[in-house]
């Protein structure tokens, strides 16, 4: 898979090259964000009303939750992404006139309610004058993210030891990633020497590496090395150029464990793991999942009953569509879902994949899985305990046979339960291929290695922004 075809398909490109040692990004956007609209609100504030706001306003605080999160939904804190041909500053436009409306919309019905607001944050449109003046602010700040990346992705030197050709153009595929398709520039050291630009000098040539301003070290997962290269690699780790192996490269910034990377020694010593069945984590994520699915399902039920009738008026055939599924421990289980294919979608009996534009899609099935509402029925999967709200996404029997023996430790998916969405979902568009599967099954080693209430939380709300955006499959 080329980087084009990769970041088309992901989506998830780190916003700096991580061997230099830039702050992220998306957290510096955020701070600039939360300062930039507190000064602005300041401004207008003392502008009209000629007295400073006041920090215990409830109103302040609401405002400001209601812009992040919009922004956080736009995905506007990666200035250097486009989702449907909008980038960031055309994103944030459109998300501020979602912002007014989702405001004015609040106060309105909030003062109906509960009597006029007692904010001066209301006095004379405060908020309304200091949310303009904030919207050129978020604008350059993401222009200037964007510059920042461009410039300093463009500035690295890595030291790739070890790799065979293969390997090699992993490590550029890699490179290219965080260059925005630029690749970086790139000295390798295998078997036969070291290739530096257009020379190629051998190992006893380079007297020492130490001479070169590295940005990182990228070698294989097992690497033996002669003692003189061995004690120069130390001297480097310890002058604070960092180094890394493949798995953890991959794992540390692109959030996913590559299967063809990976070995049974390294999943022996490697940490994490702590959502096996029999660990405490996987008791305290049933107990949320049971209280979480209970909640949500009595939220939705209205719309449950309202997708039912859609789909009952618009074609023939029962609302609810049941399916044989692999769960935990690879044993088949039958999951539930609204009904998004005509009735006769597999009449010739053997399983199909389903591709984006599947033709056996209803038009009410094409907004369904569009938005995710055909999933909704899975909250009773996950209180029969079948299911979980978060993780790996069960698939049918006859591809799990096929798919295992050409993914190594494919099957190590089910060692978990599976998820109504998962980080595999919520990272990777809609894929319906073996390359696919494989792709996805590196988010989901990710997600069983490094599984957190954190992670679940993220996922929760990237879980949202996929709902919002249409990106739903």
């Amino acid at each position: 898979m080329n980087t084009a075809t990769y970041k088309k398909r992901t989506g998830v490109i780190p916003d700096v090259h991580p061997l230099l040692g830039i702050p992220h990004i998306p957290f510096l956007l955020l701070l600039s964000d939360i300062s930039g609209l507190f000064f602005a609100w300041q401004f207008a504030h003392v502008n009209r009303l000629n007295k400073t706001i006041a920090l215990a306003d409830p109103l302040l605080y609401g405002c400001l939750l209601v812009v992040l999160a919009a922004f956080y939904l736009a995905d506007t804190y990666h200035p250097n992404k486009q989702i449907g041909g909008l980038r960031a500053p055309t994103r944030i436009l459109l998300s501020g006139l979602v912002v007014i409306c989702v405001l004015a919309n609040i106060i309105y019905f909030a003062g109906a309610l509960l009597g006029p607001l007692q904010s001066t944050m209301l006095a004379k449109g405060v908020w309304l004058v200091g949310f303009g003046m904030f919207i050129p602010w978020a604008i350059a700040t993401r222009l200037l993210g964007a510059m920042w990346i461009q410039s300093h992705t463009q500035q690295s030197d890595w030291l790739v030891l070890g790799m065979d050709s293969g390997r090699r153009v992993t490590a550029q595929r890699m490179t290219g990633n965080f260059a925005d398709r630029r690749l970086m520039p790139l000295t390798q050291v295998g078997a036969s020497g070291l290739r530096q630009g257009t020379k190629l000098a051998t190992l006893d040539q380079l007297e020492d590496w130490s001479d070169y301003s590295w940005s990182g070290v990228l070698m294989q997962n097992i690497l033996e090395l002669p003692d003189r290269q061995a004690t120069q690699l130390m001297q480097l780790r310890l002058q604070g150029v960092p180094v890394y192996r493949l798995p953890d490269f991959y794992e540390t910034f692109c959030h996913k464990l590559p299967a063809d990377l990976l070995h049974d020694d390294w999943f022996v010593f490697s940490a994490g793991f702590n959502l096996l069945p029999s660990g405490i984590g996987a008791k305290f994520k049933r107990l949320t999942d049971i209280l979480s699915a209970g909640l949500l399902l009595a939220l939705v039920s209205p719309i449950m009953l309202l997708v039912a009738i859609v789909i009952k008026l618009e074609s023939p055939g029962p609302v609810f569509y049941s399916q044989i599924r692999t769960g935990l421990n690879c044993k088949p289980f039958r999951v539930y879902k609204f009904r998004s294919m005509r009735q006769d979608a597999e009449k010739a009996g053997a399983p199909q994949w389903a591709s984006e534009r599947d033709p056996r899609i209803t038009r009410v099935g094409y907004w369904l899985r569009l938005t995710r509402l055909d999933e909704l029925p899975q909250f009773w999967n996950v209180l029969s305990g079948e299911m979980s709200l978060i993780g790996p996404r069960p698939e049918r029997p006859a591809f799990d046979e096929q798919l295992a023996q050409e993914i190594p430790y494919y099957n190590v998916r089910y060692l978990v339960k599976p998820g109504i969405t998962g980080w595999a979902q919520v990272l990777y568009p809609y894929g319906a291929s073996v390359e696919d599967a494989y792709e996805k099954l590196a988010y989901d080693l990710y997600y069983i290695k490094n599984h957190s209430l954190w992670l679940d939380i993220a996922i929760f709300f990237k879980t949202i922004r996929v709902v919002v955006l249409g990106k739903g499959r």
